[in-house]
């Protein structure tokens, strides 16, 4: 795929600017500058020095497999892969399309953050334009995608007589930024956008079409800017939560069973990694929460073989919607071509909410359903998995085309997501049809390594939780029974609340998490010279050697340290 310096010189290579507002343009930074270049490493994403990259899955402790979940699963929600492409993927910037001349113009747009928003504005050449201003779709793609996924839906609305305007959101494609927020701030990006449009006077009434992320936008935008025409709204998320429920129902399916209140604690965790790390919060990925006093005319869209983002997510935000709706399902997944019959809904529903002239409709225009508008289809070329003729043509291959023009969340990337999930509880991800596994077992017989490269088994746990210190410390010696029971742990002997901790701390089903792992370790060393003292079998402290538990250091000086239950069993700190 392209690289992404050749941004750089995007607005020389695609045709002047329109006419771009000084306050809202600027020239892109040089790469690795403001996020310009490639991503800046997260120390709170990094893994600990003593887990090396290149260790295969198969020979990671438990702990190093979930920390590596957890990391995987934040990266998931604020770092996806980038899309990284060419401006040549989007075409040529001038094309005849159903006997008209067209043209695209490339150019930055600064966000609020003063990050730079890659541009691109289609439109009549000024000789063909039926008016000055014409109704504009402002087009936002999905996680981990980018600008380039507006081109299946090019044709409909330049033949229909309007303009569009696709952009990459901050954090993606080739615009500046290192995060992504699920809708949170990309909803800031899209109000640049739209004052950028608004100044140039090019435009009359405006539309909103998003995919996925890009629909979230649109929703949580819309409620705060009456004037947007209309909103069509394909696959969107009601809430975030709602994803990682439908996650662990899947789980369920296949024999996995997490008590709610250790899910309810690995989800505080993660959301006290996310807010340290891109500085928003995920209680806000709600776009159900926006809805009230939107009355944009919304279309709502959904696949019916969807199992990431289910139809039940827009079923349920059209149910909530107060405003003028209609839902359309569709045949496919998530990252399906859409039919013919769905783009004839919108084009109905554009026409009449941006109140397109039917007179500006370019003959036959119709035809162009998921084709770029300057391949004729004539040629019998269709879009598809299966078919990728025309953009071979264009100088593109399979992936690139999978991940451009279909959505950059591919079924490959929405397995590894729910595999993360499970594995932070302690499950490992199985093929359809398999019961899932221990962590890094088979047969449901968890694995442990030591440093010699030793495999030994370790009994197989029914769950794990992912918490802190401080967690376990504010809790009640009720609550604390209750999670020694649902992990199942011994707890003989157990009488007081500082009892039900040491328990846990020492089962090898408890990963702390975050800046508690110092405290955790002065603790567990505590506990090991107190029942040394008594006469029992303490729990044994491991450096990582070849214990049960795993330790390390963080980069920055701190020593991750954790209990082996002397039964082989594996806990660690996570930093």
């Amino acid at each position: 795929m392209g690289n992404r310096a050749s941004a750089d010189g995007e607005a020389g290579e695609a045709g002047a600017v329109p006419d771009a507002p000084e306050a809202t343009a600027a020239a892109p930074p040089a790469p690795g500058e403001n996020g310009g270049g490639a991503a800046v490493e997260d120390p709170a994403l990094r893994f600990p020095d003593d887990v090396p990259d290149e260790v295969p899955p198969d020979q990671m402790s438990y702990w190093q497999m979930a920390k590596q979940a957890y990391n995987e699963l934040v990266n998931a929600i604020v770092r996806p892969p980038r899309a990284e492409y060419d401006v040549e993927h989007l075409g040529p910037d001038q094309f005849t399309f159903c006997g008209k001349m067209f043209m695209r113009s490339d150019f930055p747009v600064l966000n609020a953050k003063g990050q730079s928003l890659r541009c691109s504005f289609w439109e009549p050449q000024p000789q063909e334009r039926p008016a000055a201003r014409l109704p504009c779709v402002i087009y936002m793609h999905g996680n981990s995608s980018a600008r380039p996924e507006c081109l299946p839906q090019l044709g409909l609305v330049l033949g229909m007589g309007c303009s569009l305007l696709a952009f990459d959101f901050a954090g993606s494609g080739l615009s500046d930024g290192d995060y992504v927020s699920l809708g949170v701030h990309e909803r800031d990006d899209l109000e640049a956008v739209i004052a950028w449009l608004r100044q140039s006077q090019r435009c009359s009434g405006i539309a909103l079409w998003g995919r996925s992320m890009g629909a979230v936008t649109a929703i949580m935008h819309g409620e705060r800017d009456p004037s947007i025409a209309a909103m069509i709204l394909d696959s969107p998320f009601s809430d975030l939560q709602d994803i990682a429920d439908d996650m662990l129902a899947k789980g369920r399916e296949q024999g996995v069973r997490i008590p709610q209140f250790i899910v309810a604690i690995a989800l505080r965790m993660l959301r006290s990694t996310v807010q340290k790390t891109a500085n928003f919060s995920i209680r806000d990925c709600a776009p159900i929460n926006y809805l009230e006093g939107c009355f944009i005319p919304a279309l709502f869209c959904a696949a019916r073989s969807d199992d990431f983002i289910t139809p039940s997510h827009s079923e349920r935000l059209h149910a909530a919607y107060p405003g003028d709706k209609n839902i359309i399902l569709v045949d496919g997944d998530h990252n399906s071509p859409r039919p013919k019959f769905m783009f004839d809904s919108v084009g109905i529903f554009l026409q009449r909410y941006l109140q397109v002239p039917a007179g500006w409709a370019l003959q036959g225009y119709e035809r162009f359903t998921n084709i770029p508008p300057w391949v004729s289809p004539d040629e019998g070329f269709g879009f598809g998995y299966a078919d990728y003729n025309v953009y071979e043509r264009l100088g593109l291959d399979p992936q690139d085309v999978e991940l451009l023009y279909t959505g950059g969340l591919s079924e490959e990337r929405q397995a590894e997501i729910q595999a993360n999930l499970m594995s932070i509880f302690g499950h490992q991800a199985a093929p359809d049809g398999v019961p899932p596994q221990g962590a890094g077992g088979a047969g449901g017989v968890p694995r442990t390594h030591t440093a010699a490269g030793d495999v030994r088994e370790v009994p197989e746990m029914e769950g794990s939780i992912a918490t802190t210190l401080e967690d376990l410390q504010r809790s009640s010696a009720r609550q604390l029974r209750s999670m020694t029971r649902a992990l199942h742990v011994d707890t003989a002997g157990c009488v007081e609340k500082g009892d039900y901790i040491d328990a846990l701390l020492g089962s090898g089903r408890v990963i702390l998490l975050d800046s508690e792992v110092e405290q955790a370790a002065a603790h567990a060393a505590a506990t090991t010279a107190a029942a040394t003292a008594n006469g029992g079998s303490a729990a044994a402290l491991s450096s990582g050697d070849g214990g049960g538990g795993g330790g390390g250091s963080d980069g920055g000086g701190g020593s991750d340290a954790a209990a082996g239950d002397g039964r082989g069993g594996s806990a660690a700190a996570l930093s």
